[in-house]
């Protein structure tokens, strides 16, 4: 693991971008660029000259959903984040102590056999926990009548936690790739990274020769407490995409991942060959050093927490030596984290490309 130190509390983004300052929008966060140990400052709306003609984004089109309920437990009161929706209908959920400020506990104490009482009358029971995360997330069944996906349509607000200000609408969680599901599958926390993209700036990247794949996988919830490795998601890697992978990978452009998410959909739908398949279903694919990546040039990523397993994912990518020095220079520059916060961009190795673009 990368000897990140701890992060600051005030470098936590407390409130989204737009809501900084007037005539701001969601791209008006700051754009750390690395290559390798080289690393330079950037403001995000500079990516589309930061980027080359024949690069290719893979972006994750899962919307995210109002995941978060109110709850009881016999007496006590709780929150359910509804995470992942299983094939047997069940849904993996986690219950975490409200405290006015997002929610900062996971739930000491939860057993099988819990009985959840929702808005509306609905109702859950705990059967199992998931064996990847101790007794923090549980397989729960729906009451009769209860239906989730409507639940959190009417009761349901985005997940939050206590880093930030204030509950948002969920309009501010949604990207600009994320589509509606028929079925009311989503995210429970949004894919961060594509966040600060707006419809200009995808405009621009497309004039300049940058081309976009999209993908889907739909997010669980994260593991604020003990960071463990992501457990198993949904995803889908479209026929035309796995096609467009290629074809750029064979033509020598590079492979730039709209976040973790995104990097982990396409290495799952990847052979040993380095060959991109359609591919859907559940993913257990947990990219590591030791894996190495198969098909993934670069990363548009956020800043992530020293524990979090998603920075042996970058080391995959960029490397340890490469990883440690832009988080470095992160904290001496005093980048924002988190969903809301500042954005790391991994490039490969090699002179910069930014005739056009000023660093800060």
């Amino acid at each position: 693991m990368t000897t990140v130190v701890r992060v600051p509390e005030e470098l936590s983004a407390r409130v989204p971008a737009e809501q900084r300052g007037p005539g701001l929008e969601r791209d008006a966060v700051r754009l750390l660029v690395s290559r390798g140990t080289a690393v330079s400052h950037h403001a995000f709306a500079e990516l589309p000259c930061l980027l080359r003609a024949g690069d290719l984004l893979v972006v994750n089109t899962s919307p995210t959903l109002a995941a978060a309920v109110d709850g009881r437990v016999g007496h006590a009161r709780v929150v359910v984040h509804f995470s992942t929706r299983g094939d047997d209908g069940r849904w993996a959920v986690e219950l975490r102590e409200p405290d006015g400020h997002g929610t900062t506990h996971a739930r000491a104490g939860t057993r099988a056999g819990s009985a959840v009482r929702l808005p509306g009358g609905g109702r859950l029971v705990l059967e199992e926990a998931l064996s990847a995360s101790g007794e923090r997330l549980w397989w729960a069944r729906a009451g009769a009548g209860t239906d989730v996906p409507g639940l959190l349509g009417e009761h349901g607000r985005p997940i939050r936690y206590s880093y930030t200000e204030r509950d948002q609408p969920l309009s501010v969680y949604q990207t600009v790739f994320a589509l509606s599901s028929a079925d009311g599958t989503g995210s429970a926390e949004m894919p961060s990274a594509a966040r600060p993209f707006t419809a200009r700036l995808v405009a621009e990247l497309v004039s300049r020769g940058v081309q976009f794949a999209p993908i889907t996988l739909h997010t669980g919830v994260s593991s604020a407490e003990v960071h463990e490795p992501p457990y198993a998601e949904r995803f889908v890697v479209p026929e035309a995409s796995a096609r467009l992978i290629n074809n750029v990978k064979a033509g020598g452009g590079r492979v730039v991942a709209v976040g973790t998410t995104a990097v982990r959909a396409v290495e799952s739908a990847a052979g040993a060959d380095g060959v991109v398949r359609a591919a859907s279903g559940w993913t257990e694919l947990v990219v590591t050093p030791e894996r190495g990546v198969r098909v993934v040039d670069g990363l548009v990523t956020g800043l992530h927490e020293p524990e979090a397993s998603h920075l042996l994912m970058l080391e995959a990518v960029a490397g340890r030596a490469a990883v440690d020095r832009s988080y470095e220079e992160a904290l001496r520059g005093l980048y924002l984290w988190h969903e809301f916060g500042d954005v790391h961009l991994i490039l490969p190795e090699e002179k910069p490309h930014t005739e056009h673009c000023f660093s800060n």
